[in-house]
């Protein structure tokens, strides 16, 4: 007696294979690329709720560093999952098709907005060509609740590694309020002094939080 045939394989892996990566979901994609889950959530229980955490392609955004402190990744998941972005960037950079120019503090959020609900202060900056589009995006540093350290080499080296042309630099409040501390001000002052001796303009500071955005450009406070 002939065997009924097997209905097609309802694991991601074996769906891709026999169907082509089209056929499955976003969260079905990534726990392809994270391989196994962890105690209590297997490789698709996982991607789903990454990708409820930061919807809308913001993991896809996030730094390594920024990935490894995410609940269930690691490490070993996070580099598997960097290194994955990274050849999709620049495979993507391969085709006629070029990012947008960020050309407001709108545009930027785009690119930022994910900061918002992070507990700890994360300062990031996004190098950028001669028309403004994005090269690079850094995570300079991670501070605490309620400080973050910068250092204008740390947040320059990195312009001169690509190289940029301009810069934006970006960091979150974790207590909710977006209006800059004097500590945030100064910064500003620092980095945009820095900016005009190396020639590498800082286009705007912004400051993402719960409760809305500052951004130094809009209120006129970057320095010329």
């Amino acid at each position: 007696m002939s065997s009924l045939p097997q209905a097609p394989s309802s694991r991601p892996r074996e769906r891709l294979l026999a169907r082509g990566p089209a056929a499955l979901s976003e969260a079905e994609l990534l726990s392809c690329v994270l391989g196994t889950g962890v105690p209590g959530q297997d490789a698709l229980a996982l991607s789903e709720a990454l990708l409820c955490r930061h919807p809308e392609g913001a993991l896809g955004r996030l730094a390594p560093a920024e990935l490894a402190a995410e609940r269930g990744l690691g490490a070993s998941r996070a580099a598997r999952l960097a290194a994955a972005l990274e050849l999709a960037r620049r495979w993507a950079g391969a085709s006629p098709s070029s990012p947008e120019p960020i050309d407001s503090p709108r545009r930027a959020l785009r690119e930022l907005g994910e900061l918002a609900p992070l507990k700890k202060e994360h300062f990031v900056a996004l190098y950028l060509d001669a028309t403004h589009r994005p090269l690079h995006r850094e995570t300079v540093s991670v501070g605490t609740l309620t400080a973050s350290l910068v250092h204008p080499r740390e947040v320059f080296a990195p312009a001169l590694e690509r190289p940029a042309a301009a810069l934006i630099v970006a960091h979150n409040h974790p207590s909710g309020d977006p209006e800059p501390s004097r500590e945030d001000r100064e910064t500003t002052r620092r980095l945009c002094e820095a900016g005009r001796i190396l020639g590498l303009p800082v286009l705007d500071h912004l400051i993402v939080a719960a409760r809305g955005y500052f951004s130094f450009r809009e209120r006129g406070l970057m320095e010329a």
